[in-house]
């Protein structure tokens, strides 16, 4: 059996991307699962533990795609748009409840969520 072909810089791009993402999923559902919804009731915080499962599963598809780039078709990019569409929840609840504080933590969020999928999903359009 010949080695496979070393990956095509857009791929690189794209599984960077993913190892990306996974990590901040993962640890931010992990975290999330964990933490739960602080001074809440018991309907938020259950809202927001199965959100934070959804969260961290996410981030474990996202894992494994970045591994099996080669073979990741339609998948990037419905990964990139659930990004994009959780930057763009964020985006809403600052322009309905405000920015939280440190503003600048969260504008840290908010900007590669709002990045990343057309850098992934261009990236692997690109590459294929």
């Amino acid at each position: 059996m010949s080695p496979e072909a070393p990956l095509s810089i857009s791929q690189i791009v794209v599984q960077v991307c993913l190892f990306l993402v996974a990590a901040i999923a993962i640890f931010g559902g992990s975290l999330q699962m964990y933490l739960g919804q602080p001074e809440t009731s018991p309907r938020y915080d259950n809202v927001h533990r199965f959100m934070a499962g959804v969260y961290l599963s996410t981030g474990l598809i996202c894992l494994w795609a970045a591994f099996t780039v080669r073979q990741q078709g339609v998948l990037i990019y419905l990964l990139a748009l659930g990004v994009l569409l959780a930057g763009c929840g964020r985006l809403l609840s600052i322009s309905k409840v405000g920015l939280p504080e440190p503003a600048a933590v969260w504008l840290g969020y908010l900007i590669p969520e709002l990045l990343i999928p057309f850098v992934m999903a261009g990236a692997h359009y690109v590459g294929h």
